[in-house]
């Protein structure tokens, strides 16, 4: 949320100022600033809501979805959207994809596209054997945040299988290729339904598309049936072949585009702002492409799948989304149709019709973590330390990272660090706190895990730091995985599980197991990673599930999409933030020396400004689903002042509940009493007004700063 006091003038959090606030949120307004300090900005607050209200409600206003099918073609409207296709001369294409009447596509566009190969010799490909594949040893670099070296070399499979005949299909050979056809539309749960089938020799390709009641959005994927005796191989597969055009050729990503992933929604918007689409993916992390043009797809690179006989491939959805309306200058900054439709009825859609799961009043917030200043070495009597000095500060959770373990990777606890780890969580309920645990997709040689499952690693083999192997989620362990937890979660009452470590990245080509080749095993990975997060949830209704960037593809990981949030919970972003924490492996009392007072309080603030940045550039997102370290609770000397706590709270206002990570015994009794005093505020206006359903960037300076963004 957009605080325009400073938060040296801590008093700027009141309840009156996030109420008005919530008024014109619930009215369908954007861009005020809360605070309102006399009558004449209280009476050009008012007349600016009724303006935002007019523009809000006209943009927003819907008609009933329609698919028709008539003589000229499918013509598909939703709301201000419309797309029109062509059967015509044998092409399967979209002719039109109009918002509000006008053309945003350069060309006419084929319906999809993808290559077709030929298995030679015609057989399942052979996964590799034990032994076979090489291997790969992945270090943390010391004193570097989220690097790996990445050592080894794979020595590729061992199977003979070519693939040959390389021929293109796509919407342009549709009549050719296809000469069954068929044409369907449904009506059921307030949507409509529309797919397009074709047969043809030993293939079946059909297209679905999906409307919604309320929502100005078509939704669409294929599916790719071999339905002959022979193998295939098909790649470069893309759902949309837009190519948007001037004055709509200009991309705004909603999500970054960063460290090998592209950003899962990007606005291809008119030059004047008034209007444009949302382009939407939901496949998963550096799987994913929405190139500059507009079509989307999956990334070649990374991307095949293998079809036996008999078999298919569903792709993930992707979609567009209209907005319009006019660009409003307002008291703080300049409100926009994009702005406004992403933090209002967009979110509802992400909701209610994508399936995204964040809930901010129903997330463990705040939350305490144990990474920063403890690291791999926290043991039983540290917990039992933290655990009532972070129920006094007012934190609902503690959750125990990385270093509890067995060998560090397993889930058996660590014999001498924690001899009793139902103790611990003990002492954790104890205070009135939930229990989050840290856990991994690594596991040592002789983990219970490898006892039960001999060839539940992955292949070519992975190692982490020497010791942890990595294991595959497109294998049998995926299941084990996934009992393992929800016993945890019943045995010592952990309601919480951060997930975490790179190893799908890496492939996993193993003999027994569901990927017929290595490139196709990052797709089939990273599904069987989401698909244990909805497993886990179905035994365990009210566990929390946090999945990193790093377990969702490489150190450092990538940034959150769509994809992650349909089946996990809260997704922890990069990169990790240490500011203020000094070695943030070593206790407060070990590095007295480490800082000035001066130079402690400018990296506590410095992590506050990285957190408003990092919330802000995964905007298209529920914040309120996004974890980012970035507020220490170490002071050295009394650093830790009232008004840097205000602005580390502040800076989670965005929708987003907060984590914090630090030595809690570096603080005072006044320290943490004015943390419980603000996070029990906070509660109290969830509660009363549901702020975190209200944040807004539109009409907000453009991007966060340290002068005006808290």
């Amino acid at each position: 949320m957009y605080l325009k006091r400073s938060v040296d003038r801590t008093a700027g959090m009141t309840e009156g100022s996030i109420h008005c606030r919530k008024l014109s949120s619930r009215a369908g307004l954007s861009g005020m600033c809360l605070c309102v300090s006399s009558s004449v900005v209280l009476l050009r607050l008012i007349a600016t809501l009724f303006t935002l209200a007019t523009f809000a409600i006209s943009a927003s206003a819907q008609t009933r979805p329609s698919i028709v099918h008539d003589k000229s073609g499918i013509h598909i409207v939703a709301g201000s959207l419309k797309r029109d296709i062509t059967l015509a001369n044998g092409m399967l294409s979209t002719k039109t994809l109009s918002v509000e009447g006008e053309q945003v596509l350069a060309t006419d566009s084929p319906e999809f596209s993808f290559t077709l190969y030929a298995a030679s010799p015609d057989r399942k490909p052979r996964g590799l054997a034990p032994g076979e594949g090489g291997a790969i040893d992945a270090t943390p670099v010391s004193g570097k945040t989220d690097t790996l070296t990445v050592q080894g070399q794979t020595s590729g499979p061992v199977d003979s299988t070519q693939w040959v005949d390389a021929s293109v299909i796509d919407g342009k050979q549709w009549g050719d290729l296809f000469p069954h056809k068929a044409i369907s539309i449904t009506h059921k749960n307030a949507a409509e339904a529309l797919t397009i089938t074709g047969i043809g020799n030993a293939l079946k390709v059909s297209i679905c598309y999906e409307t919604y009641d309320g929502f100005p959005v078509i939704r669409k994927w294929m599916k790719i049936t071999n339905t002959g005796s022979h193998w295939m191989k098909v790649d470069n597969l893309q759902i949309e072949n837009w190519t948007f055009g001037v004055p709509f050729s200009s991309p705004t990503p909603l999500t970054p585009s960063e460290r090998g992933a592209v950003s899962s929604l990007v606005a291809m918007g008119h030059q004047d702002a008034s209007r444009g689409v949302i382009l939407g993916s939901e496949i998963p992390s550096a799987l994913r492409n929405i190139d500059n043009s507009g079509a989307m797809g999956y990334a070649n690179p990374y991307f095949e799948w293998i079809l036996g006989p008999g078999e298919s491939f569903e792709s993930e959805p992707v979609f567009e989304y209209a907005y319009d309306g006019q660009t409003i200058k307002t008291i703080s900054g300049v409100s926009t149709a994009l702005d406004r439709t992403v933090e209002g009825p967009f979110q509802s859609f992400l909701r209610k019709r994508i399936g995204l799961l964040a809930d901010a009043a129903n997330l463990p917030a705040p939350s305490y973590n144990t990474w920063s200043n403890f690291g791999p070495k926290v043991n039983s009597a540290e917990v039992e330390e933290m655990a009532p000095l972070a129920a006094k500060a007012g934190f609902k959770i503690l959750t125990l990272d990385e270093g509890w373990q067995r060998n560090r990777f397993d889930t058996e606890p660590d014999p001498d660090k924690f001899p009793d780890l139902q103790a611990a969580a003990n002492a954790v309920h104890a205070a009135g706190l939930r229990f989050g645990l840290w856990v991994s997709t690594f596991r040592s040689a002789n983990s219970k895990d490898l006892r039960i499952l001999p060839d539940a690693a992955s292949r070519p083999g992975l190692r982490r730091d020497g010791g942890g192997l990595g294991m595959s989620f497109s294998g049998p362990w995926r299941q084990y995985y996934v009992n393992d937890l929800v016993s945890m979660a019943r045995q010592y009452g952990i309601t919480y599980f951060k997930q975490d470590l790179s190893s799908i990245r890496f492939g996993d080509f193993a003999e027994g197991h569901e990927s017929r080749s290595l490139k196709e095993s990052l797709l089939r990975g990273l599904r069987g990673m989401l698909q244990a997060q909805d497993l886990i949830r179905q035994s365990v209704p009210g566990v929390t599930l946090e999945i990193t960037h790093e377990i969702y593809w490489g150190t450092p990981g990538v940034p959150c999409d769509l994809a992650a949030l349909k089946h996990a919970n809260l997704y922890h972003i990069p990169p990790n933030d240490y500011s203020g924490d000094g070695n943030n492996k070593l206790r407060y009392r070990d590095q007295k020396t480490a800082y000035t007072v001066e130079a402690h309080q400018s990296d506590l603030i410095a992590g506050t400004l990285h957190a408003r940045q990092r919330l802000y550039a995964h905007r298209g997102l529920p914040l309120d689903a996004l974890e980012y370290y970035g507020a220490t609770t170490m002071s050295f000397n009394g650093s830790l002042t009232p008004a840097i706590q205000d602005r580390q709270i502040a800076s989670w206002l965005m929708g987003a509940p907060m984590v914090f990570a630090g030595d809690l015994a570096s603080l005072t009794e006044e320290t943490l009493t004015h943390y419980r005093t603000r996070f029990d505020l906070l509660k109290r206006l969830q509660q009363n007004y549901g702020i975190y359903d209200y944040f807004e960037f539109s009409g907000v300076p453009s991007a966060p700063t340290d002068e005006g963004w808290q």
